[in-house]
């Protein structure tokens, strides 16, 4: 099992559903610790322009990132 991202910051985006620590949607979240390697893999790679898109629009709330989305 990959580390969740979760960074305790937990407040949904109403516009992209997704959480404004993590930018995972809900159904990502809560499917972390059954999800598989590869599953977990592929939303981790799905992070960065979700973050860098709310970061865009004000709404982030995570640690801060580039506009690439690169930590």
């Amino acid at each position: 099992m990959l580390k969740s991202p979760c960074i305790n910051v937990c407040q949904v985006d109403s516009a992209s559903g997704w959480c404004r620590g993590c930018a995972r949607s809900l159904d990502e979240i809560a499917g972390w610790g059954g999800a598989s390697d590869a599953v977990q893999r592929q939303v981790l790679d799905e992070l960065p322009p979700r973050r860098a898109e709310l970061q865009r629009r004000g709404v982030w709330l995570g640690p801060a990132t580039n506009v690439q989305g690169c930590p």
